[in-house]
Formats: structure tokens, C-alpha cells, sequence
């Protein structure tokens, strides 16, 4: 009965049969906006929490009107004349440009005449590249601007049979660092092409942005954060100094011995000297900073995934596009200024269905910051102490209000568990 929920967007049988693979059988909030408009040809900018099934909201209608066979006509792609892509999927990262791939390659595992999805990142061979695109003919790209604007200057990648385009974390590649890039790509693709741009961090600022890039008619759907922030994450805040942090992450990792832990820090080069001293102490922990190569971020992330690693140490930077499944906890180590990235940082939690815990550490400024956005996002922020190895309730703080809540305990401070 549930599987028809999928059935009445508009999915077709074989990808509800992959989807049963993964035990998923209802849509979430963002699915149920997004396939429809996006099965009808609109061109559509949407914005959900990490974790919500974003991708599987653009990939599910695009895919189901590819052409059935090689030669293909009609469709989200166009004709395909000339043997190139008929969807194209930009994103900023190698690591979210992976993933993609790899829930593009299973929704069309089994597929006859198979339909073939390539990679095209900057990390990449590219003589290994273009000899792919030479032999294989892709149906579907998946790549970062950088390497597809060169192979398209290169006139190696033809753009001109595209006739969708997905901009995942679309407020990325407009950022400083990729918007030239992005906007030369392009060009090069036809203006009548369906467009979809999406992210969990989407502004109207953003938005300003994309839009001269995203068609007629565009629309644009926010299924909020409140699922997510509300119905399936815990908030906690500590109190601790600047200097004792990396101590105070320490006796809470202790304390809550965590399956799988993320935990971000702001500050430059931070986030080596706290996976150095978690190290120290046999903590099994590793870090991504902004200047890593690939073969040690690779590790880094695989070990993580794999469970070999607990705990992760990432700047917000550093950490877009990356996407594990079970993480049980996320560990702030500051708080932002705005609540885009607190959202963003919690939403690595929480998802498929599981329940999560969003942890804050911070000074006293950062607390009174952090009540803010407590009041800002709706949600509830339980304040927590560390007590003899455990984690405990401040006694004197629980009557009060939740945004009273989030203050220094003083020197006198009882605590219950």
C-alpha cells in the first residue's frame, strides 16, 4: 500500500523495486514536491535538510524518461544526436559528485539496453576520460565544473543533446570559487533544457543567483528544516572555555562512546590539533582539512564509513558534499553566526528514518549565540553537563525556559543524571 505512494508521483515499477532494495517504501517531504514538477519538465530550485532524499528526488523523474534504447529519442534528454549526455549533474565536490554517481549506477543497475553514467571529476585521469566518452557514449554525467568545462572547451564532452541539468548544492557552485566556472559550463548547453537546482542551504541571495540560469517558469519548493531539526534530532549544548574544548570533546566521547562521530570546528587549522590530541589519547579519529590530498582524504572518509574510524574531524568546508550513512552523532566545536550551517551540520544526522544527536560545545558567548538560533530555528536545545564521567542535567537550569537554558552552570552547579 505504501509502495503506491511512490506510484501516484509518477515512479515506475522497476524503481520502485530498487528503492524496496534499500527498504525504502514512502517518499519523504521533499520527494512528494519535487518528482511531480520535475516529471512534468518544470524547472524547479528546492531546498531540503541533508539526509531528506534529495538526489533521488531529481534522479527518480529524470531517469524514468530517458530513451529506451541506444539511438533514444524524446525524453528529459533530447534526441541524443551525436552521442552525447542527455543529463548532466553538476555538483562542487569529488566526494558528492561520487555519490551521486553511485545512486545514479544502482536506480539503473539492471537496465537493458544498460544505460551508462560516467564520472568526470578533476581528480581524474583525463586521457582516461575522454577515451570513455569516446567509446561508452553516456547517457548521464555526473561531474565538478573545473573538469567539465575543460573537456567541453576541449570540445571532448558535447553538451549540445543535453536536456536536463541538476545543480546539487546549487548555492555552492555559485559561491566565489566555482562561479566562473559554472557559468561558462553553461554556455555551452542548450537554454531550453530542464533545469533543477537544489541544496539544503539555499538563501534568496542564492536563489538571485541561479535564477537568470534556470529557464522560464521556474518554481521553487522548501520543504523546511523542521522535519528533520524537530522530529528526529536531539539538541544538546555544554559549556566549556575555549582552551579546554578539545578536553571537553574528549570526556564526551567518553561519555557517549559513539558509533559514528562528525565533528566540526571553524577555526583554521583546528581541526588537525584536535584529531592530533584525540590520536594522543587513543581515540581511533581522523581529520579533513581544506589542503589535503585525495589519496588521504579517500582514507580518511573510507575509514570513517567503514566504522574503522569514529570520529571525523572537518571544517563546514571541508565537509560539503560528504555524505555516510549512520552517523549518530554530530559534535560542534563553535557556533555559526547564522542558522544555515547549523542546519547543515545537523542534517549529517537524523536520516533514512533513524534518530540522531546534534552536540554543541561552546564558550559563553557562543551559548547566548546559540539561544538565538534555538529561538530563530523552533527547535529545543537541552543543556547538559559532564559529571563524573556521564552525561548529566543541570538541576538549578531545568525549570527554566529552553533558550534560558543555554548558559554557564556556576561554580556551585549540582547535577542529576
Amino acid at each position: 500500500m505504501v509502495a503506491g505512494v511512490f506510484a501516484e508521483l509518477g515512479v515506475s515499477p522497476r524503481f520502485i523495486e530498487k528503492l524496496r532494495e534499500r527498504d525504502i517504501v514512502e517518499p519523504t517531504e521533499i520527494q512528494k514536491r519535487v518528482i511531480p514538477l520535475l516529471t512534468s519538465g518544470k524547472n524547479l530550485i528546492f531546498r531540503s535538510a541533508t539526509g531528506t532524499g534529495k538526489t533521488f528526488a531529481y534522479l527518480l523523474p529524470l531517469f524514468q524518461r530517458l530513451p529506451a534504447g541506444e539511438s533514444g529519442s524524446g525524453g528529459s534528454g533530447g534526441s541524443g544526436k551525436g552521442g552525447g549526455p542527455l543529463i548532466l549533474i553538476c555538483a562542487p565536490t569529488l566526494e558528492l559528485c561520487s555519490q551521486i554517481k553511485k545512486e545514479a549506477d544502482f536506480l539503473l543497475e539492471g537496465q537493458d539496453p544498460p544505460v551508462k553514467v560516467n564520472l568526470l571529476i578533476g581528480s581524474a585521469n583525463l586521457d582516461r576520460q575522454i577515451e570513455a566518452l569516446k567509446k561508452e557514449k553516456p547517457r548521464v554525467i555526473v561531474g565538478n565544473p573545473g573538469r567539465l568545462l575543460l573537456l567541453a572547451r576541449m570540445k571532448k564532452l558535447k553538451l549540445g543533446s543535453v536536456g536536463a541539468l541538476v545543480l546539487d548544492e546549487g548555492d555552492r557552485l555559485f559561491a566565489e570559487e566555482l562561479a566562473a566556472d559554472t557559468r561558462e559550463l553553461l554556455g555551452f548547453i542548450n537554454r531550453d533544457r530542464q533545469t533543477a537546482a537544489c541544496s539544503a542551504t539555499i538563501s534568496p541571495q542564492n536563489r538571485d543567483l541561479l535564477l537568470p540560469f534556470m529557464g522560464e517558469g521556474v518554481l521553487f519548493e522548501d520543504a523546511g528544516d523542521e522535519e528533520v531539526l524537530r522530529s528526529r534530532i536531539e539538541h544538546w549544548a555544554f559549556f566549556s572555555e575555549g582552551r579546554r574544548k578539545i578536553q571537553s570533546l574528549r570526556s564526551l566521547l567518553g561519555a557517549v562512546k559513539p558509533k559514528k562521530a562528525l565533528v566540526f570546528s571553524g577555526g583554521g587549522g583546528q581541526p588537525g590539533n584536535i584529531v592530533s590530541q584525540l590520536q594522543y589519547h587513543r581515540v581511533p579519529a581522523a581529520g579533513l582539512y581544506g589542503d589535503m590530498d585525495k589519496k588521504n582524504r579517500k582514507e580518511a572518509v573510507d575509514g570513517f564509513r567503514s566504522g574503522k574510524i569514529t570520529v571525523l574531524v572537518s571544517s563546514d568546508l571541508a565537509a560539503r558534499g560528504l555524505d555516510i550513512p549512520g552517523i549518530t552523532h554530530v559534535i560542534a566545536l563553535d557556533v555559526p553566526a547564522e542558522a544555515g550551517p547549523y542546519v547543515h551540520r545537523a542534517g549529517r544526522t537524523g536520516r533514512a528514518g533513524r534518530r540522531g544527536l546534534m552536540i554543541t560545545i561552546g564558550d559563553e558567548e557562543e551559548m547566548r549565540r546559540l539561544a538565538r538560533l534555538e529561538k530563530k530555528l523552533g527547535i529545543t536545545i537541552y543543556p547538559k553537563v559532564l559529571y563524573r564521567g556521564r552525561v548529566c542535567i543541570p538541576e538549578p537550569l531545568e525549570e527554566k525556559a529552553p533558550s534560558e537554558n543555554i548558559v554557564p552552570p556556576g561554580p556551585a552547579q549540582k547535577f542529576r543524571e
